[in-house]
């Protein structure tokens, strides 16, 4: 229990997956898991970051507001934001999106990209994709293919882009879907 405790407290790695876990607690509980030592100053700061201040903002009780377990009464864009707002919250250097854009409409998925953008900028930060959508890898680096469980193509982004004989390149021009992980 003290290897969890410590974990909670200074994560490794962070997650944003398509489906958001949350608590019956409140909004800060949410967003900060419980840790108090985390001031309403700095989660204001990233829901304004986030671009949440208007949804905030019809909150009736602020962070003080009840959310329900697994998020009802939210829409999936909205638990999407309030996942990266974690992230942000404990500044991790290593963070996975399983996902994390698959189930949002055009102006959520706006909203979450331009989370990522600010994610990585100014950080030294790791940022690991997995995504059907190719819009989604479009900022990555580098480009790791999936078929069937292997690695079927692995490589950087611009250099699988300009080989027309690279699976991700056909990908692109197909418009075609398979599993991509970005690194």
């Amino acid at each position: 229990t003290e290897l969890i405790a410590r974990e909670l407290k200074d994560p490794r790695v962070g997650m944003v997956t398509q489906e958001v876990q949350l608590f019956h607690a409140t909004l800060r509980d949410n967003l900060t898991f419980f840790d108090r030592a985390i001031p309403d100053a700095r989660i204001l700061q990233v829901i304004d970051d986030l671009g949440l201040r208007s949804w905030f903002d019809a909150q009736a009780h602020g962070l003080d507001t009840e959310l329900q377990a697994g998020g009802s009464g939210l829409s999936a864009g909205e638990a999407q934001l309030l996942a990266f707002a974690r992230v942000f919250l404990r500044n991790q250097r290593v963070v996975v999106l399983d996902e994390a854009t698959s189930r949002l409409d055009l102006a959520s998925e706006r909203l979450i990209e331009r989370a990522v953008d600010r994610l990585l900028a100014g950080h030294e930060r790791t940022l690991i994709i997995i995504a059907h959508r190719l819009s989604t890898v479009q900022r990555a680096d580098a480009i790791m293919i999936l078929e069937d469980g292997p690695i079927a193509e692995y490589g950087a982004r611009a250099a699988l882009t300009a080989d027309p004989a690279s699976r991700f390149s056909q990908l692109l021009r197909t418009g075609a879907h398979s599993e991509l992980l970005a690194a």
